[in-house]
């Protein structure tokens, strides 16, 4: 009996060390894995500003951003940024890809080709809303298609008195709506009515747009290539063609003729054009003469 006691003591310490380790084993790795889950939450909120992703109880913030940055292929990141807000519930609302010209040169290669050489920059101007709750998931998106980042500006503006005073001006005007409905049908009611109206709807529509910036975030952001591209374009050597056709001397020298000719008939039809005055002018000469030659005699007899 004795015996049988001893054992069933030694069979419960064994089963109570076993679940202990057990107990213990389990504990250190939900501990692990607790560390691993924390790990990854602060690395993933590494990436993004707190300024994107804050949520403060009572309070109401309208969140924008500013992102200026240098990425390799600036029409690809453009592809992938507008991609990425459509999935995310935004969209675009402005976007300036060019490719802004440092030099253009010409070089000919024959006399009928040439090359036309341009080193350039693309760049991009866009501007993108975002739902605000998904606004430090864009901005982690963003930050990937990066080679060097110039600045990022993220606001996050406290609109929570804005709102409560919008909320007493919405029932300020109420209450005057009320009071002016009681008075007497005069010219003076009707425009307090109409002045009360305008102002309702000015509140309504600053309510709207408050609305609107805290469900959307707004992104500009300005994108380049850090080196210049360069285009080669095959074009004809248009110097050669104009020297080409610059001089012809025997077509030059008939068209000079031809033009001689012109001119003679041009001077002819003009004297045709005022023959009044070219007899007149005749008539008057000959009366010049005939007088100037009757003159001299004279003054031969007095001598």
């Amino acid at each position: 009996m004795k015996t049988t006691y001893i054992r069933l003591t030694i069979a419960t310490a064994l089963l109570l060390g076993i679940y202990s380790c057990k107990k213990s084993e389990a504990t250190v790795s939900d501990y692990e894995l607790s560390t691993a889950a924390d790990s990854a939450s602060v690395e993933s909120s590494d990436n993004i500003s707190s300024a994107a992703t804050m949520s403060i109880k009572d309070k109401q913030f309208i969140k924008t951003a500013n992102v200026n940055m240098e990425v390799k292929d600036v029409y690809g990141a453009t592809i992938s940024i507008e991609k990425s807000v459509q999935e995310l519930g935004g969209f675009v609302t402005h976007s300036n890809l060019q490719s802004r010209v440092i030099s253009e040169d010409t070089y000919n290669t024959s006399n009928e080709e040439a090359m036309l050489v341009k080193k350039y920059q693309t760049e991009n101007t866009m501007q993108v809303r975002v739902p605000t709750a998904k606004l430090g998931e864009l901005l982690t998106l963003i930050n990937d298609k990066k080679l060097f980042l110039n600045s990022r500006i993220i606001n996050a503006e406290d609109v929570t008195s804005n709102i409560k005073y919008a909320e007493m001006e919405g029932k300020r005007i109420k209450k005057t709506n009320e009071n002016i409905s009681e008075l007497k049908t005069t010219k003076d009611k009707v425009k307090m009515s109409d002045e009360n109206m305008s102002k309702e709807n000015q509140q309504q529509l600053a309510n709207l747009d408050i609305t609107d910036n805290l469900k959307y975030s707004t992104v500009d952001i300005y994108i380049k290539e850090p080196k210049l591209r360069i285009a080669e374009i095959a074009i004809t050597n248009s110097k050669n063609i104009d020297n080409k056709y610059k001089f012809n001397f025997m077509y030059d020298v008939k068209n000079a003729f031809v033009e001689g000719f012109y001119l003679i008939q041009r001077i002819l039809v003009g004297l045709v054009a005022i023959w009044p005055i070219v007899i007149i002018a005749g008539i008057a000469f000959y009366f010049y003469r005939k007088n100037k030659s009757n003159k001299k005699p004279i003054q031969a007899d007095k001598e």
